[in-house]
């Protein structure tokens, strides 16, 4: 009784002469919202993103759609009527879709979208409803696909940023400015030299001597990405991907970074105004709370869609004007975050992709130490004693042939230590190198080195973190986080913990 019901029902569905424009619209923005969000949750999981995604995929269409329904009935032939909304449903959808795996307009992409459109609409249009149901359970396959995703968020704990110690009530004995400049994907010193870079970048290497910088030719993150690195370095403590299953994109990673962490509140405990410089928005995609007193970036210019990497502000000019500012007496605390040279793509098309990648990384690589060389000479110009910390987020991945093969498991130990070897270059205070800077080997302790040093206590020194290198492997190897680098510098392939997928 029950199935003859429900096909009762749908037959009755298929074969009414009602329009529907409401479903249409729903149908045909539903599928493209749950898919956003899966893959992307990090990057919009905030209630701004909600509503404007609420308005974009689905109250915008329904709208749309029942004012062109409307017009058409009171304008047009009925004859012609009959393809609106099948035209339209075909049309948002295809858009929507382009939108969210592209981003931006693509006229021509746009163009070919409606003329598919109108055919489809025009050939097609009998089966109209079938393909409303066809929408419809997509969306139900990308809404099933999100909830892990959801369940994933609303059961995040921020328990692992607890530190063990008290330093976030260190008082500092000296008080520069601190320049925090990290070049994204810049490879350490010694990897620069050997392995699949085998470059000679002495020039660089000499600029910084002939600036009273130290350089820590071993250095290297602990992490393999961006979010996961200065999640990390921030907190002062190491989070194992804390329950997240997507190396590239680290649960809360955004808010840690930009709205509140340990070391944000030790230079503002410390009477320091902090500020963000960034080349593109891409840490403020999901509009975190600005917990530094200035950025170069405003949440007007920040898009609602996209990666954050599409709007590109050159950082020197503002940057300038805040070095020439005399309203604030007090120290500061800049973090500047450039991208370049940054680690290699994604893609995987054409022909010997590991030279080709080299090649491209090298010619970014320059660029970075042209930026670099620009920060440096304004800092010093204005600021002769500042602390200044050049210090990478991750290495490049030079020596594959796309990012992805970061995820994989192997024991060739040059592309280990390409993801991981990071340049470090601190130009100290007064040129006080403390005796104890060998224990600069990566980055999840360099703040508690450097606070350990701005406040004369070596006490804070007694909880360093695990000097080890982390990745999320998902191919080789039972998915889960692995210990690839230990503490020795040496190449290890240890289960931290398992990954469900």
């Amino acid at each position: 009784m029950g199935k003859k019901r429900k096909h009762g029902l749908l037959k009755r569905f298929l074969d009414s002469k009602k329009e529907y424009p409401v479903l249409a619209a729903v149908a045909a923005g539903l599928y493209p919202l749950f898919f956003y969000y899966s893959r992307n949750f990090t990057m919009i999981d905030s209630w701004v993103h909600l509503g404007y995604f609420l308005v974009l995929f689905l109250f915008g269409p329904i709208l749309v759609f029942m004012l062109w329904n409307w017009i058409f009935t009171l304008l047009l032939n009925l004859r012609w009527k009959k393809y609106v909304l099948p035209f339209l449903n075909i049309f948002v959808f295809l858009f929507f879709l382009k939108m969210i795996l592209y981003g931006g307009l693509q006229k021509k992409m746009t163009i070919v979208i409606f003329i598919i459109a109108g055919l489809i609409a025009f050939f097609l249009y009998k089966y109209f409803k079938k393909w409303l149901l066809v929408q419809l359970l997509l969306a139900v396959v990308g809404f099933l696909a999100l909830i892990p995703v959801i369940i994933q968020n609303f059961t995040y704990s921020d328990a692992w940023t607890q530190l063990p110690d008290a330093i976030q009530q260190v008082a500092f004995k000296q008080k520069p400015n601190v320049y925090y400049i990290q070049p994204d994907g810049y490879s350490s010193i010694s990897e620069l030299k050997k392995g699949y870079y085998n470059f000679d970048n002495t020039e660089f290497e000499v600029f910084l001597s002939q600036n009273h910088f130290k350089s820590y030719p071993n250095f290297r993150s602990n992490y393999d990405a961006t979010l996961a690195s200065n999640s990390a370095t921030f907190a002062m403590k190491h989070h194992l991907y804390s329950g997240s299953t997507n190396s590239g994109e680290v649960t809360r990673a955004r808010n840690i970074i930009l709205s509140d962490n340990s070391v944000l509140r030790v230079f503002k405990k410390n009477g320091y105004k902090t500020y963000f410089f960034t080349e593109f928005p891409y840490l403020m995609m999901n509009r975190p709370k600005m917990g530094y007193d200035f950025s170069n970036f405003s949440y007007s210019d920040v898009p609602f869609l996209g990666t954050g990497l599409e709007n590109k502000k050159d950082i020197l000019p503002e940057f300038r004007k805040v070095l020439g500012e005399r309203s604030f007496s007090g120290p500061k605390f800049f973090f500047i975050e450039i991208f370049n040279p940054k680690h290699i793509d994604g893609s995987s098309w054409g022909d010997n992709l590991v030279k080709r990648k080299r090649s491209e990384y090298l010619e970014n690589l320059h660029k970075a130490n042209e930026t670099i060389k620009s920060l440096t000479h304004e800092i010093l110009k204005n600021d002769p004693n500042a602390l200044i910390l050049i210090m990478a987020d991750h290495g490049g991945y030079v020596g594959m042939e796309r990012l992805q093969q970061g995820n994989v498991k192997t024991a060739d130990r040059d592309k280990v230590f390409s993801i991981f070897g990071s340049l470090l270059s601190i130009h100290w205070s007064k040129e006080e190198i403390p005796r104890y800077d060998d224990k600069l080997k990566t980055s999840v302790n360099v703040f508690r080195i450097l606070f350990s040093y701005l406040s004369r206590n070596t006490s804070y020194l007694d909880h360093l973190e695990t000097d080890s290198s982390y990745g999320v492997i998902t191919e080789g190897a039972s998915d889960g986080v692995y210990e690839l680098i230990n503490e020795n510098d040496s190449l290890v392939f240890r289960m931290v913990r398992g990954i469900k997928r």
